[in-house]
């Protein structure tokens, strides 16, 4: 009777100098130690950093990751570890699959979130397949996330540490896709143990900072860049109450999210006033109290499901989940009602304030730290 071969630590019948790995590699203080620790375990790694963007305007711009000083960093500790580093020119797709789309949400009135776009366009689709070119057994990330093998497959679940769950940024990830990725540092309990292994290693990032930005937006400033990608995108209008009275006036719908209090330029008023919402074809910016962003129903789209049975066959009063609205916010309880064509309504519980256009809707196990999926706020 044949035995069958021991599974390595990624999981996979092979030793560890039979297993290639792919290590997806931002010059970040996360993915070098995953670099590391796989190539330390005997691990054939090979690593790969993607040009994402012009470096001529990002080089002088702190806090962000893919600039020319994060790839040197990259090829540093490959240098380090004795495993091939490779950059890849990403430019183009990167500016088509998530720059673009960013800039053109924005100027519909949406909140985009470009990492979540990146990972499921660039990052888990384009290298994924680069990694099965060169004939990868996997590919390793940086992401604090799990993956756990379950009776019915792999399933994703959040991190050990709370406050280092990326879990919202990776819901779109497809259960084909995290049958072959691998996330090393999941199980770490703090930021702190990844510095401690990046010092045993003796990685020249150990006390790199975290990038805080979005790597294409210095300085977070959102509407820069969208004045700079879209011509005439900071078009004057007026602030408005919800009985549509004019309370002022802006210089940019861009400049403004759902929620935002602070920034607006009125004052006066006998309450604090937020951005309820946002109508780009009249240029309009409704304001209102507090109350008013609150809502227990949103409409979604894009559903990408990770439970394990299909998400159209879902009970009669929907799906019992945990959903959050924005990456900040604990989950709250909710229902999932399927609809045709992968779109959702989600009812929560209790209501929940500022629920946007364009920011993702993530469903996760009631409970557990399973996720489940999720999909994109669409305009109600």
């Amino acid at each position: 009777m044949l035995k069958t071969a021991k599974k390595n630590s990624l999981g996979l019948s092979k030793s560890p100098a039979d297993t290639r790995v792919l290590v997806a590699m931002s010059g970040g203080v996360d993915s070098s130690v995953v670099a590391a620790k796989l190539a330390d375990e005997g691990y054939d790694v090979v690593g790969i950093t993607l040009q994402l963007y012009d470096h001529g305007a990002a080089l002088a711009k702190k806090g962000a990751c893919c600039a020319g000083r994060d790839i040197a960093d990259a090829r540093r500790v490959a240098d380090t570890m004795g495993f091939p580093h490779y950059v890849l020119d990403y430019e183009n797709r990167f500016r088509e699959s998530v720059i673009d789309e960013f800039a053109d949400s924005y100027l519909a009135g949406a909140t985009p979130v470009p990492c979540i776009r990146c990972n499921e366009r660039v990052k888990f689709r384009d290298l994924l397949e680069t990694a099965k070119d060169l004939e990868a057994d996997c590919m390793a990330t940086g992401h604090y996330i799990q993956r756990f093998e379950g009776p019915a497959g792999a399933e994703l679940h959040r991190a050990a540490d709370p406050a280092r769950d990326q879990s919202y940024f990776l819901f779109s990830t497809t259960p084909a896709q995290l049958d072959y990725l691998r996330f090393p540092l999941g199980h770490l309990k703090s930021k702190a143990e990844t510095r401690e292994l990046a010092a045993h290693y003796g990685l020249p990032v150990a006390d790199k900072p975290d990038s805080q930005d979005i790597c294409f937006v210095p300085n977070g400033s959102y509407a820069a860049v969208i004045e700079k990608l879209r011509p005439g995108a900071a078009d004057p209008g007026d602030i408005v109450d919800l009985e549509g009275n004019v309370l002022g006036s802006h210089e940019g719908v861009i400049r403004f999210t759902v929620g935002q209090r602070r920034g607006l330029g009125i004052g006066g008023t006998a309450e604090p006033l937020f951005v309820v919402r946002l109508d780009p074809d009249t240029r309009r910016v409704i304001v209102g109290p507090r109350e008013a962003l609150a809502s227990r129903t949103a409409k979604i789209a894009e559903v990408n499901w990770l439970g394990d049975h299909r998400f159209e066959d879902g009970p009669a009063g929907g799906w019992e989940v945990g959903v959050k609205v924005r990456s900040t916010r604990p989950p709250k309880p909710a229902r999932i009602h399927p609809e045709q064509g992968g779109r959702a309504t989600v009812e929560l519980l209790d209501a929940e304030e500022g629920i946007a256009p364009g920011q993702a809707c993530v469903f996760y196990a009631p409970e557990g730290s399973r996720v489940l999926g999720g999909g994109w706020i669409q305009r109600g």
